[in-house]
């Protein structure tokens, strides 16, 4: 395992591929003052001359102390769409509750494939959420947009721990604003079963020639030499992405559509689709009838020998296969690349603040926190992904293979950091494209230019 200084240049890395009780002082008790005595008279023999009564000095009534007002208890509800992992927040809300008396943090998932739907109603009166896991890039922009969230730049103390490039994913084109804290990185690459490889004597391939020889191996042996989905279109952006990218010029090509340059008829990038059509006899049988779920599955019973996957899954493998011995690798560039291999990732996205939330104070230190190294820490370790706070040191074996991977070849995932804000997307485009190719009703030109067709509604170039 590398040093720590390996993942400062993780968040080195990921910035420049994608452009930061006063002790009360002690309360005295009262004085008491002694009692006045009186002297007794002398007795005379004569008339008594009538005597004043001298003045009986009361005693000092006793100073009230004010009693410490009772504890305020609030509950600060958090939605989010990772069910898998809220075991993992719970135990880390326990630490913050802790820290905080009369704090009762509830985390409460839903299935992330509705929860976009839900959290956009959730928002919009009682019932909903006070802290929101939130989409980063497009995907947070509607939410601002309809006045939803709060900004938190100038509120949120934390934010001066994230690199600028990070915090893209979290900011309105409207305003400029912040309206989210980071909380994970994301890098994609593919995951093998170390003991189908052991067994068939593979090892990690270093070329394309040699990835090709390792697909072709596992398929004489009776397994599915990649398991993927392409039923959820969602899955194939990353998949095109984690094997194609060097063939369409990764952060070179990035540069030039953002400026206007070039655009996704551009034939290295047509190229690139076309090396995910020669993929398609590695992967399972019908593969437009299997979704992620069944996908993950596949590999999970050691029926395929990789999976093209994210970070964001090692904490499923760990959970549900944790006798599985897996490792990491970067998939090798296609011929005719026009850059080396790379390993594309992104801001996963951030935690925010309910406009009609009840206890927005609560709310907003809850999300200050969560931009602090105690949470950024624990999240590494109990969720088991890549923390967005710089310098945060995973545990977990496969964790640090990908931190390292990303360190050393980042690219930016390309249409979820800049071509999903807009309708249609980049990335619903390129999803259904794919799959249409796999059905055999697209090819790689067709799916380029529906590509570019879309993203021109929207999408200007330059700006």
């Amino acid at each position: 395992m590398k040093n720590l200084k390996v993942l400062v240049l993780l968040a080195l890395a990921f910035t420049l591929a994608f452009s930061v009780v006063a002790c009360q002082p002690a309360v005295e008790e009262p004085a008491i003052e002694e009692a006045l005595v009186e002297e007794p008279v002398a007795e005379e023999s004569v008339a008594e001359e009538p005597v004043a009564e001298e003045p009986v000095a009361e005693e000092p009534a006793e100073e009230e102390v004010a009693e410490e007002p009772a504890t305020e208890e609030v509950t600060v509800t958090v939605w989010s769409w990772r069910t898998e992992d809220e075991d993992a927040y719970n135990e880390i809300f326990d630490v913050y509750e802790a820290a905080h008396p009369g704090v009762t943090v509830e985390f409460v998932p839903f299935v992330a494939t509705d929860y976009n739907n839900i959290l956009a109603t959730g928002l919009t009166g009682e019932g909903g959420p006070d802290v929101a896991q939130l989409r980063a890039y497009g995907g947070i922009q509607p939410l601002i947009e309809a006045g939803q969230l709060l900004p938190l730049d100038g509120e949120i103390e934390s934010l001066a721990n994230f690199p600028a490039g990070l915090l893209k994913g979290a900011t309105a084109l409207s305003d400029g604003r912040i309206y989210g804290v980071p909380f994970g990185v994301q890098a994609f690459t593919a995951f093998y079963n170390v003991a189908i490889f052991e067994e068939l004597g593979l090892e990690e391939p270093a070329t394309w020639n040699e990835f090709i020889a390792v697909l072709d191996a596992l398929q004489a042996a009776d397994y599915i030499a990649i398991s993927a989905p392409a039923k959820d279109t969602w899955m194939l952006p990353l998949i095109h992405d984690a094997v194609a990218a060097p063939r369409y010029g990764s952060t070179e090509f990035e540069a030039e559509i953002l400026s206007g340059e070039t655009d996704f008829n551009d034939p290295d990038y047509v190229a690139s689709l076309g090396v995910i059509q020669d993929l398609q006899p590695y992967f399972p049988e019908d593969v437009v009838g299997i979704d992620y779920n069944s996908s993950k599955t596949l590999f999970l019973t050691e029926q395929a020998g990789i999976f093209i996957g994210g970070s964001f899954e090692v904490g499923f493998w760990r959970n549900e296969g944790p006798d599985l011995n897996l490792g990491v690798f970067r998939i090798p560039a296609p011929p005719e690349s026009i850059t080396d291999s790379v390993v594309p990732g992104w801001m996963d996205g951030s935690f925010g603040v309910n406009a009609l939330s009840d206890s927005p104070d609560a709310a907003k230190e809850l999300v200050n926190w969560m931009g602090t190294p105690e949470f950024g820490q624990m999240f590494t370790e109990k969720i088991k992904q890549l923390s967005a706070i710089p310098g945060m040191v995973p545990t977990d074996p496969l964790l640090v293979e990908f931190a390292e991977l990303f360190a050393e070849t980042p690219a930016s995932y390309l249409t979820l950091v800049n071509f999903r804000y807009g309708d249609p997307s980049g990335s619903t485009l390129l999803g259904e494209g794919i799959q249409s190719m796999f059905l055999g009703n697209a090819t790689p030109d067709s799916v380029a230019a529906s590509m570019q067709e879309g993203v021109s509604q929207w999408f200007t170039p330059g700006e």
